[in-house]
């Protein structure tokens, strides 16, 4: 999972600091987003095309990441 995590970018010159698929503009949660959405991983890459499968892989990484770190109220 770490070599996935190497994917992601948090860097506050790029969309304020959120994070985003290293050397793009594409923030994690716009993947997820979609994800979540229903659309499928080939609709997600084929409407980013700079996005590789591992993006996808890293961006659900860096959420489940996160979920073990703390909880969202629902």
């Amino acid at each position: 999972m770490d070599d996935l995590l190497e994917r992601i970018s948090i860097d506050p010159n790029v969309c304020h600091g959120k994070a985003c698929i290293k050397g793009t503009r594409i923030m994690v949660s716009v993947i997820l987003d979609n994800l979540a959405s229903g659309h499928s991983r080939q609709d997600i890459l084929a409407s980013y095309p700079s996005l590789k499968k591992e993006d996808i892989d890293a961006a659900i990484a860096y959420a489940a990441e996160l979920a073990r770190e703390r909880t969202v109220a629902i």
